[in-house]
């Protein structure tokens, strides 16, 4: 057994991951690994076992994601974290969010590549993407934004009780402070803030979990834009 599967074999104990997975989330590697069009500077299939795919299944220590039923990734780009868990909740339904067509085509490739049937590709910025208003169980986020502009993304998605889990590094005090002003904005609640160790040498590595406690105000979403170039702070409301 290689390293690499022997890692699988290890994140499956880990994350009691369904059988097919592993071989799902091998295919996605290779992908990765031989398709120049690969939306990641990771690669090697060694290292991507851990800096992607373990880092995306942290987010299953989180019990309302991996309860979720109806899960957007927001910036799916690779599709990390969302294809990952696609392939770890096969009862899920994951929508991969992204408004790059070339990133688009490749997750329709990666799709096809591992047969993971939980996941499709929406092509559109996620303040565009009407379908999804109120629909969504939980919103994944990695490597995009600060936390308000997360937030704002997420909200308007989030069915009422739904939870935005945003995957992020070290804390900063200014980016929890404007994100708790947006969030009392945007009508939702800081439930907990999760350290996790995906892998040997991940440190500084924050779950944030926020949950909708209340229906998002009917001016969110706003024009596209708008969150990254006039974000809620807690300076401004917006």
């Amino acid at each position: 057994m290689s390293d690499v599967d022997q890692r699988f074999a290890d994140l499956a104990s880990r994350y009691a991951l369904p059988p097919e997975a592993p071989a799902r989330l091998r295919s996605l590697l290779d992908l990765v690994a031989r398709d120049d069009t690969a939306p990641t500077t990771v690669r090697d299939p060694r290292r991507a076992v851990d800096v992607h795919v373990a880092d995306s299944l942290s987010g299953l220590e989180i019990e309302e994601l991996a309860a979720a039923r109806r899960i957007a990734d927001l910036g799916a780009g690779a599709g990390f974290p969302g294809l990952v868990l696609a392939a770890a909740l096969p009862e899920a339904h994951v929508d991969l969010v992204e408004s790059v067509q070339r990133k688009c085509e490749f997750l329709r490739r990666a799709i096809e590549a591992t047969g993971i049937a939980g996941a499709r590709v929406v092509c559109a910025r996620a303040e565009e993407w009407r379908e999804g208003i109120g629909v969504c169980d939980a919103v994944t986020v990695r490597a995009v934004a600060q936390l308000s502009v997360l937030a704002e993304y997420a909200a308007p998605l989030l069915r009422l009780g739904g939870v935005l889990v945003a995957y992020k590094g070290a804390r900063d005090e200014d980016e929890e402070r404007d994100a708790a002003a947006a969030a009392e904005v945007l009508g939702l609640e800081l439930r907990e803030i999760r350290p996790v160790h995906p892998f040997e040498g991940a440190d500084h590595r924050h779950l944030y979990l926020y949950s909708k406690v209340m229906e998002t105000p009917p001016r969110f979403p706003r024009r596209a834009g708008m969150a990254r170039k006039r974000p809620l702070s807690s300076r401004s409301r917006g």
